[in-house]
C-alpha cells in the first residue's frame, strides 16, 4: 500500500480552483450563464467579423464594403428592420446571402448552425441599430 503525500488534498483543490473547478465564473451550465457567454461571444465575432462590412454602427459602412457592390445592409434602416424576422436574420447568418435571397457576398457563417444563444446575441445586436444616425 502506497501513503499518499499529505499535498495532494490541497494539490487537487489549488488545481481545481485555478482551473475554474471551484471559482465563481460564468456558469454556462444555466440557462442564464449560456445566454451571458453567447452576447460576449456574439459581441466579439461582430467586432471582429460583421464590422468588416457592416461597419462598427452597422451602417453598412466597414472597411470592406469600400469595394463591394452592392454595398452591404445598413442595420440601421427602420424600413428594412421591419420588413425581417429575427428567424430571417439568424438564417441569413448562418446560411449566407445567396440562401435567403440576397446578396451571394454576404458569407455563410455555418460554424453557428445550433448555438442558439450566439446567434440570438447576434440578432440583438443587430435590432440595437435600428434607427441609429
Amino acid at each position: 500500500m502506497t501513503k499518499r503525500p499529505l499535498f495532494a488534498p490541497f494539490l487537487f483543490f489549488a488545481l481545481s480552483v485555478g482551473c475554474g473547478g471551484g471559482g465563481k465564473g460564468p456558469d454556462t451550465g444555466t440557462q442564464e450563464g449560456a445566454s451571458a457567454q453567447g452576447a460576449k461571444e456574439a459581441r466579439a465575432l461582430f467586432e471582429s467579423l460583421c464590422f468588416t462590412c457592416h461597419g462598427l454602427t452597422g451602417h453598412g459602412d466597414g472597411p470592406g464594403a469600400v469595394a463591394l457592390n452592392p454595398k452591404p445592409r445598413s442595420f440601421a434602416d427602420v424600413a428594412w428592420q421591419d420588413s425581417v424576422t429575427d428567424e430571417q436574420i439568424s438564417k441569413t447568418i448562418v446560411y449566407g446571402g445567396a440562401a435567403v435571397g440576397k446578396s451571394p457576398i454576404m458569407p455563410a457563417q455555418p460554424q453557428l448552425k445550433g448555438q442558439t444563444a450566439v446567434l440570438d446575441s447576434l440578432v440583438k445586436i443587430v435590432r440595437e441599430f435600428r434607427g441609429h444616425k
